[in-house]
């Protein structure tokens, strides 16, 4: 079992990732024009580091609890089997959200001059379908994403503090253009920037709820394996969320070469973090 200081902890730092998506609202309503470059870097930096903490780390960290309980043969079968079966829960997640109100899709900070123009075009009654739709579909969307992202954070925040900090350092960077991407659809449904803003902010939410349900869901059956295989599943996901998120929209939001210095740059980053702390 964890003590409550590092449960906290835990929290605080899926807490402080979900929230990120402020800061993207803050950029889509602040800033007169999008930095793709910078969240090209950012999200390839973001990648880099989900990447080689989920292989040299999150894995073997996983395969060794479970090869202690299970065997080295069986460990191994079920340190692979969990690992694929992160990558297919959150794969079958993304497939259950539309495109068009799936917060992933790309957005940039000029479609807000272009929506003020459509919003003026269109009836109350049409504004008002498209808000029912929008709130109801977004929240659902963002929900359903985030949820295993807060729980990835907080389990690896409770087998290593200092895992955990890098891994909600890199899901903090993929939330600031998640962060975009919901303030503007909702301000082309509201008309409102400041409502925009606050439910982009709140959707962060999310991430730290996934992780409160996610631990009160396996505590009664926490015990070694269980949090191999957990572990495992974290890896998978982040893998995941890199190769079919982050790098795709690293690359969307700028030149392909920059989204590899980022990666490169996050590999890097991470690896000389994890021998400082050895």
């Amino acid at each position: 079992m964890h003590d409550s200081a590092t449960i906290f902890f835990a929290f605080g730092l899926t807490l402080f990732a979900g929230l990120a998506t402020g800061i993207g609202s803050m950029l889509a309503f602040f800033t007169k024009r999008t930095n793709t470059g910078f969240l090209s870097v950012a999200l390839g930096f973001s990648a880099g580091v989900m990447l080689y903490v989920s292989f040299i780390e999150i894995f073997v960290k996983a395969k060794v609890e479970l090869q202690s309980e299970l065997g080295e043969v069986y460990g191994m079968w079920a340190t692979v089997a969990a690992f694929f079966g992160g990558m297919l829960f959150i794969g079958i997640i993304d497939r259950l959200v539309p495109a068009e109100e799936n917060p992933h899709e790309i957005h940039n900070v000029e479609e807000i001059d272009s929506l003020e123009v459509i919003i003026k075009r269109e009836t109350p009654e049409q504004k008002d379908r498209k808000l029912l739709r929008m709130g109801v579909f977004t929240a659902l969307a963002i929900g359903i994403h985030n949820f295993p992202e807060g729980l990835a954070t907080f389990t690896a925040a409770l087998s290593d503090p200092n895992l955990g900090f890098a891994i909600a350092v890199a899901i903090a960077i993929h939330n600031i253009p998640e962060g975009i991407a919901v303030s503007v659809p909702i301000y082309y449904a509201t008309e409102s920037r400041g409502k925009a803003f606050t439910l982009s902010f709140l959707s962060g939410l999310a991430e730290p709820v996934g992780a409160i349900i996610g631990y009160l869901l396996l505590m009664p059956f926490l015990s070694p394996t269980v949090f191999g295989i957990v572990f495992a599943s974290v890896a998978g996901i982040m893998v995941f969320i890199s190769l079919d998120e982050l790098l795709p929209t690293a690359q969307a939001y700028g030149e392909h070469h920059l989204s590899i210095y980022g990666l490169v740059a996050g590999m890097a980053v991470m690896a000389i973090s994890l021998l400082l702390f050895l």
